[in-house]
């Protein structure tokens, strides 16, 4: 995942999705707004720290709250890296919490209909999952 703006003090960022790991909600290219200073709660989509890898960003879904961090997952569940790999992610990890999307017009759509519909779909909020724990305990 590519980011801009994580500056000392900055509220907002921007990030780019790498990957299939968040689909269906986020698509690779897809261009995110980053709040830096939200209160992350469970079922939030979070920007955070890889925990074996720091200087690799990466973005999933806030699973559930252990005594000692997140357990974080990806929305897509045939992709690999979050918590079933790597287990809880420590808070200080944690970056921020992804509140909007704006999906890029693919270059090869030019007729208008095409057009028409990306418009409509190109810029969306991303909202919290709070039905996550019901999921958790059905594994």
């Amino acid at each position: 995942m590519a980011e801009q703006g994580l500056e000392p003090g900055a509220r907002f960022g921007l990030a780019e999705v790498t990957g299939p790991s968040m689909v269906p909600t986020l698509v690779h290219g897809d261009q995110l707004l980053v709040d830096y200073r939200a209160t992350l709660r469970q079922g939030d989509v979070a920007v955070l720290r890889h925990p074996l890898q720091q200087n690799l960003l990466i973005v999933k879904r806030l699973a559930e709250r252990r005594p000692d961090g997140w357990w974080v997952l990806g929305d897509n569940p045939h992709a690999h890296g979050d918590s079933r790999e790597f287990g809880v992610v420590p808070p200080e990890l944690l970056l921020g919490r992804v509140r909007t999307r704006f999906r890029p017009r693919p270059p090869d759509q030019r007729s208008v209909a095409g057009v028409a519909s990306w418009l409509v779909s190109a810029l969306r909020p991303v909202l919290p999952d709070r039905s996550l724990s019901r999921r958790l305990r059905a594994r």
